[in-house]
């Protein structure tokens, strides 16, 4: 890696000139030139220079190179949530590639300053993880590669196993509530109303109530003993602090988490992020930094950016599209109860009240969403079929995939459906002690879809590794309550009198 020629801090010097001029606020940036072959090292590192070792950044990195060497894929930049932002250029690009790049950077730099999601992450994560490197290097001497290279194998599996919400959470509002409920509150919970007193005795028989009342105090003599007192999300933070580890296996495991919950934001806001970045990029060059003779070659590269492959969804299309579409509407008015009353076709494609609050809006909009917002209040019907947006599905006679639906609520469901926690489960550790015999209890918070089966077993393998004690998991399977077991040797599937309810 090497500092960038003087050509190059030129261009550096204008674009972020052009950024300024826009209203950006970005960390102070920094640029790296590096070759293809180091731009892969990087990309296979998560854009880090350092990581800890292990085989799946080899096998990435073996992945990337291919790719490039044989023209299926090529790396343009890679930016790094830090303070001081750092960003890599790739050796042997042309100068409109180049500009395209550090325009875009600068976009990406201004979102992880100033989107509320990005306020808690470590600023200074590339010391960070070179830490990280030297502490796993010193367990794999002490250890032996293969040892701990396993149980890395293990954590990684679970490593999306965290509370997303953790570092927004005020810790003083977490204390349990209070179990010492008098008496009077369970007599609410165990009679029957009644308005007929000389019936009393009949319908609340003495013996029953006295008996549902000491149910009521054995459970909640339970839920004071239980650990955690409430459903805890933090899986990952939970083995940590009470699983039987070894000193070095919670200091990975801990590690691990960590780069987890600093890699969160930029899963949450992906959409997002690369359509601000894609946004800045396309105003800087097209209306700043592009000379006649380099309109071809921008032209050429952004069709590639912004092309939908077969099957997938487009993060770079579809988050500028939607800026474009919130600047337009909030510059014309179309938004606000009169906007959304108006039904009259006429009156909604002529309208115009020429507010100019576009740019204001998406300044706030990158401040405020996560990309599940993002599509939650502003994909709208009107953009949907501008978009031509549609769902798919596999037809079972002819195995080829084609339209499925044209309906909004359903496109934008699914949508929503992929995006919140990026499509994965929530799971919470319930019981530390279940039945007294020291195994994990976890609960699926069934959001109207199974588990699937096979990676749910797979799962609990893992957690039992590092729990080295029974796990189970409470589930629904076909909208039956059941309890999912795996005791070290072999899986069990059991009934449940009621499902887990957070």
């Amino acid at each position: 890696m090497a500092l960038i020629p003087p050509y190059l801090r030129e261009l550096q010097v204008e674009i972020q000139g052009y950024a300024d001029g826009y209203g950006l606020s970005y960390f102070p940036q920094v640029f790296e030139l590096v070759d293809y072959r180091q731009m892969c090292e990087i990309a296979s590192y998560g854009g880090f220079p350092v990581r800890y070792p292990h085989w799946r950044f080899g096998m990435e990195y073996d992945h990337m190179i291919k790719s490039h060497t044989y023209g299926l894929s090529k790396i343009y930049e890679l930016v790094i949530n830090t303070d001081p932002c750092y960003a890599y250029l790739l050796e042997g690009n042309s100068q409109v590639d180049q500009k395209l790049v550090m325009a875009h950077v600068y976009g990406h730099n201004d979102f992880f300053r100033n989107n509320h999601y990005f306020s808690r992450t470590d600023r200074r994560m590339i010391d960070v993880m070179a830490n990280n490197a030297a502490r796993v290097r010193r367990y794999m001497d002490r250890h032996g590669v293969n040892t701990v290279e396993s149980f890395i194998d293990t954590c990684l599996s679970l490593d999306n196993l965290i509370d997303p919400w953790l570092s927004f959470r005020d810790a003083r509002n977490q204390a349990p509530a209070s179990t010492n409920a008098p008496d009077a509150v369970d007599d609410d919970r165990v009679r029957l109303q009644n308005e007929r007193t000389y019936l009393e005795d009949y319908i609340n028989p003495p013996e029953f109530v006295e008996s549902q009342r000491q149910k009521q105090r054995e459970k909640r003599e339970q839920v004071k003993h239980r650990n955690p007192a409430q459903p805890e999300r933090d899986v990952l933070g939970f083995l940590m602090q009470h699983a039987p580890l070894e000193a070095w296996e919670a200091d990975v495991l801990g590690i691990l988490r960590g780069e987890a919950y600093y890699f969160l934001p930029q899963m949450q806001t992906k959409i997002m992020n690369e359509g601000w970045a894609s946004y800045w990029h396309s105003r800087i060059m097209t209306e700043k930094a592009l000379r006649d003779d380099e309109v071809i070659d921008y032209a050429d590269v952004v069709s590639g950016v912004f092309a939908s492959a077969p099957g997938q969804l487009n993060p770079y299309k579809l988050g500028v599209e939607l800026y474009r579409d919130i600047e337009r509407r909030w510059d014309e008015g179309k938004f606000g109860p009169e906007w959304d009353r108006c039904d009259n076709l006429e009156q909604r494609t002529s309208w115009n009240k020429k507010l100019g609050l576009g740019k204001a809006k998406i300044f706030e909009v990158r401040r405020l969403y996560n990309d599940v917002t993002f599509i939650d209040e502003f994909f709208t019907m009107d953009f949907c079929r501008e978009q031509k947006y549609f769902t798919f599905a596999e037809n079972r006679r002819s195995g080829r995939l084609e339209i499925e639906s044209r309906e909004f609520q359903q496109i934008k469901q699914k949508l929503l459906g992929a995006l919140t926690n990026f499509g994965q489960p929530f799971i919470y550790v319930v019981d530390s002690n279940y039945l007294n015999r020291g195994e994990l209890l976890l609960g699926h918070r069934h959001e109207g879809s199974d588990l699937k089966l096979d990676y749910a077993r797979d799962t609990l393998r893992n957690v039992e590794r590092v729990w080295r004690r029974p796990v189970s998991i409470l589930t629904q399977v076909d909208e039956k309550p059941k309890r999912i077991r795996f005791d070290g040797s072999e899986i069990g599937i059991s009934d449940e009198p009621e499902a887990f309810k957070v």
